[in-house]
């Protein structure tokens, strides 16, 4: 069984390689060589002749707890670091957060001689254990090109009381980056990972006014937006949190280049315009993001000053058909509704497998929600929270709506998701289907959704059309400020929001229960909650639920 998995998994991984990725593992035997480190240390150290200003603000608490010789990152706290980087027993995503540097706007944050101090020691130790020796992790693509410019962005800083010794190693550090950057770009497979490099490309290059080589990034650059952001100004990842990622680095690259007097590209402004709405869309009451495909809530704050430095001032839309998601507003009841087919091979490797689930807020109050994604220093829920289970949706006998790939990325997925929107009223309805369920053509996911004009009555009807006695199971994760209890004999669950607005959830085809559940949706927290559940069987094939959500003061 063990090899039988083994053997599905190296298909998966053989089948997803693409010819840039075969080319970046040939190429690793070079990087890690002595002539190669000797190519990289003949790069100079010229100090720029333009420096690009960081504009995002740093946390000053965390700040200071890395000026006390701890370092603390997505929510974990490592004492005594001094080599962070060289940390054992964490995850991937920790150690990418770490080599990437956006910790040093928390130490500006503090802006003391001893946190300039503190920052200076870092990367002279960083230089020291991987500047020259190249590293899997810290030197990979994306990574070296958010780290030059968050390095670029902060040198200022660090200037600051700085000898002339930290400095030449420290631009010394940026050419050699940068010069190594130049040679894998060409090797960078599809996905995100290439605008993240396009960046630091882009801004080394105007920290040097060399112009070739600025015309040459910014050329790629606009070719790859064309590619990721769809027509209605979704990210292909379908991901929330990419949305915002993508927003902000754009913001970056284009104040970059007024600031050095260069040519904004009418792509990037467009992107700009049309990313910016988006970030909207996804937005709840609190001011949030909703948690589709690996995205948490992010900070609301952050999320206000990202989208006042974007100077887009585009409305959300209601229906976003091209990245495959419904927005249903009624008074102050929001829905968001995914109904999207699984982002294509490279651009799917943090998607869930969360199709045609929804969240629910009313106000600043979540209601309903997804578990949304947690990556903190294990990867203990990394593969949970990609599952169907984790979200607000059908699971069809303990499936995936879509094969989840354990290295990241889906495998079989269904064959065609579509939707359809209809308002009378001020009441909206949302027709939605999902064929093909987990790749399986002959299983069936159907999902009817109803708000009404005044958001205080939301319906639903899910049918599941499959072979006899196929279980399946309905859930609707509620937020952790819910209070929630089961009302047995009228096959009912009382909830109520930390603000006392009552709401009751109603069912029928099912039975309905109240089991516990986790929300991951907090950056670096992992919370306890609970989740109505409705389990049901198919009949001859096929199976219905329906429930209600209903604001009590509405009731009759």
């Amino acid at each position: 069984m063990i090899a039988n998995r083994a053997l599905k998994l190296l298909g998966h991984r053989v089948r997803r390689a693409s010819i840039r990725q075969l080319l970046y593992s040939i190429s690793t035997p070079v990087f890690k060589s002595n002539i190669y480190k000797r190519v990289l240390e003949k790069s100079g150290s010229e100090a720029p002749k333009f420096l690009p200003t960081d504009i995002w603000p740093g946390n000053a608490n965390r700040g200071s707890v890395t000026v006390e010789g701890d370092f603390e990152c997505l929510g974990t706290v490592i004492r005594d670091a001094d080599k962070p980087w060289l940390a054992t027993s964490v995850s991937e995503a920790w150690l990418t957060s770490v080599s990437e540097f956006d910790w040093l706007r928390d130490l500006r944050a503090v802006g003391s001689d001893a946190a300039r101090i503190r920052a200076r020691e870092l990367i002279a130790r960083w230089i020291e254990t991987h500047g020259s020796h190249w590293q899997k992790t810290s030197w990979r693509p994306s990574i070296t090109g958010v780290r030059l410019a968050n390095w670029l962005g902060q040198r200022e800083f660090l200037a600051i009381g700085a000898d002339t010794t930290f400095l030449n190693q420290f631009d010394g550090s940026v050419q050699q980056q940068n010069r190594h950057l130049q040679h894998t770009a060409k090797l960078i497979p599809t996905g995100f990972d290439r605008i993240l490099a396009y960046k630091g490309l882009i801004l080394t290059a105007l920290s040097a006014k060399n112009s070739r080589q600025l015309t040459r990034w910014a050329k790629l650059l606009d070719r790859e937006i064309d590619v990721q952001i769809l027509a209605d100004g979704g990210h292909v990842t379908h991901s929330p949190s990419i949305e915002l990622s993508l927003l902000r680095h754009l913001i970056d690259i284009r104040s970059a280049l007024r600031d050095a007097k260069e040519e904004v590209s009418h792509t990037l402004q467009t992107a700009i315009d049309k990313t910016a709405p988006m970030v909207r869309f996804f937005r709840h009451g609190d001011g949030g993001l909703a948690l589709f495909n690996g995205s948490d809530e992010d900070e609301g704050w952050l999320i206000d000053v990202v989208l006042t430095r974007s100077e887009a001032r585009g409305k959300p839309i209601d229906s976003a058909p091209h990245s495959g998601f419904e927005r249903l507003a009624a008074n102050r009841t929001l829905v968001l509704m995914d109904v999207s087919e699984t982002s294509p091979s490279g651009y799917d490797q943090q998607a869930h497998a969360g199709t045609l689930s929804f969240e629910m807020s009313v106000g600043k109050e979540r209601v309903i929600t997804n578990c949304g994604a947690h990556f903190g220093a294990t990867e203990a829920w990394l593969d949970a929270q990609r599952t169907t289970a984790a979200h607000s949706t059908i699971t069809i006998e303990d499936m995936n709506s879509a094969e989840l790939i354990p290295a990241g990325g889906i495998g079989g997925r269904p064959s065609s998701v579509s939707a359809l929107r209809r308002e009378a009223d001020g009441n909206i309805w949302i027709d939605a289907s999902m064929l093909g369920y987990s790749g399986q053509g002959a299983t069936n996911h159907t999902r009817r959704l109803y708000l009404s004009a005044n958001g205080g009555d939301i319906r639903g009807e899910d049918t599941v059309n499959a072979g006899d006695s196929q279980k399946f199971v309905a859930r609707f994760h509620l937020h952790p400020t819910v209070q929630a209890s089961l009302v047995r004999q009228a096959n009912s669950v009382l909830m109520r929001t930390p603000s006392g607005s009552g709401w009751r959830f109603k069912a029928s085809g099912g039975v309905i229960s109240l089991q516990e559940s986790v929300y991951l949706g907090i950056p670096g927290e992992v919370k306890r909650t609970e989740q109505v559940v409705i389990s049901a069987a198919t009949q001859n094939g096929t199976g219905q639920i329906k429930w209600a959500i209903s604001r009590l003061a509405d009731e009759k």
